[in-house]
């Protein structure tokens, strides 16, 4: 997506939490809502979406304005190349624990990179 696209608010919401690596049942439950609702949203459905957006906004990390308009700030990134777009599906397909393994992991990993002169992109 580009800046200030015209993709439907759904969409946007989709791509926002898959870049988060979340599920639309984990979505619902960080905002409050049924899997069923999130579905709805992202595929420009019925539903309550607009008065929930600032709560949707907050769990996956981008401005409403982005939800609302494709632009504003704190749109997820893609992934840079295949090996970035490999390690978030195999993240992806990790159970909630693994995840948060992994996290702590590369946050180390991160950590020793950034003590030895940078990091490697």
């Amino acid at each position: 997506m580009t800046e200030g696209d015209s993709a439907p608010v759904g969409t946007r919401i989709r791509a926002a939490r898959l870049a988060r690596g979340m599920t639309q049942a984990m979505l619902a439950e960080a905002v409050g809502v049924t899997r069923s609702a999130v579905a709805q949203w992202e595929t420009d459905r019925a539903g309550q979406v607009r008065g929930n957006l600032t709560r949707i906004a907050s769990v996956l990390g981008v401005s409403v304005q982005f939800l609302l308009e494709g632009h504003g700030g704190n749109a997820p990134e893609r992934p840079e190349n295949a090996t970035e777009l490999a390690l978030l599906r195999l993240y992806r397909a990790c159970t909630e624990d693994d995840r948060a393994f992994l996290l702590r992991t590369a946050t180390r990993l991160a950590r020793a990179a950034e003590r030895e002169g940078g990091t490697s992109h």
